[in-house]
């Protein structure tokens, strides 16, 4: 029989090719940005399944700083991605190839 631990690191797995998947097929600023964070989610779920024979509860509390990090650097990147916009008038990531123009 399959424990928790399996279909976790199962998802986990899951999660993380969609996201590479996303982040290489895609070319718009928005997606890659989601394809990162399902990533980072997957990395998350890895954390909290392996940490739970651990009596410290060490990967919890690593996962909760991980997810306050990941919802600051989505803030930031998304500020980026709207001056890009701004600036381009384009999301397509192929279409911004130079920083000045």
């Amino acid at each position: 029989m399959i424990d928790f631990a399996t279909y976790g690191m199962y998802l986990a797995a899951m999660l993380f090719c969609l996201g590479l998947a996303i982040m290489i097929v895609k070319r718009n600023m928005i997606f890659v940005l989601i394809g990162v964070e399902l990533i980072l989610n997957a990395a998350n779920l890895n954390m909290v399944i392996f940490s739970r024979n651990d009596p410290n509860l060490g990967g919890q509390i690593f996962t909760i700083f991980s997810i306050v990090i990941a919802a600051a650097e989505v803030t930031v990147a998304l500020a980026i991605a709207l001056n890009v916009y701004k600036y381009y008038k384009t999301s397509d990531l192929d279409e911004v190839n130079e920083l000045k123009h």
